[in-house]
């Protein structure tokens, strides 16, 4: 009797293992599903500026220098890719940077636009400045998706015992997006 003892007690250790290590693997998985959302939403944005910019300068004699820091924004944005298996918090900041100075070149592209009633006037451009502003929910919520899922994975890896399977088999947590460095404070725009 002992002698099955002992293999029924090896045998569940080996399905708990299978199991914690699938669950290991599902949380990576979902974290990388997640990252793939945000960067779609990212993608959708940087579709819609051409768009957009076009729109302005076909509609108002417009600052150049601000449609030009929002095509060097963007152009700075869409090159950092991240890679969701060796996400790093220094990299995820650079592509939030990126990111965020892509945001504030569109809200000052908003805002100035604002001063040009015949543009207001263009349906296109309401059209793009709408999408653009549904694109920017879509951001948020992709991004308080992505770090559900990291936060997930993180406790997952983080928990006893799991965190020894973990440790073993190269599992680390991933990193979280974090508000903009002064994201409190509303942007100032000047004319």
């Amino acid at each position: 009797m002992k002698k099955y003892l002992i293999w029924i007690i090896l045998g569940l250790i080996v399905i708990w293992g299978i199991s914690a290590y699938n669950g290991l693997v599902t949380g990576r998985e979902s974290v990388g599903k997640a990252w793939g959302n945000v960067e779609n939403q990212y993608q959708r944005r940087a579709d819609l500026i051409p768009n957009l910019v076009a729109t302005v300068k076909g509609a108002a004699d417009f600052e150049k220098s601000t449609l030009q820091a929002v095509t060097e924004a963007r152009a700075k944005a869409t090159s950092i890719q991240i890679d969701p298996n060796k996400m790093t918090p220094e990299k995820l900041q650079e592509f939030q940077q990126a990111q965020g100075q892509l945001s504030m070149a569109i809200g000052r592209l908003l805002a100035v636009a604002e001063n040009y009633p015949q543009l207001q006037a263009v349906q296109g451009f309401r059209d793009l400045q709408a999408q653009l502003e549904g694109t920017e929910n879509r951001i948020n919520e992709a991004r308080r998706q992505f770090n559900d899922a990291a936060q997930g994975y993180n406790v997952s890896i983080a928990k006893f015992p799991r965190n020894i399977f973990a440790g073993l088999f190269g599992f680390t947590a991933r990193p979280y997006f974090e508000s903009d460095k002064g994201a409190a404070k509303a942007p100032e725009v000047k004319f």
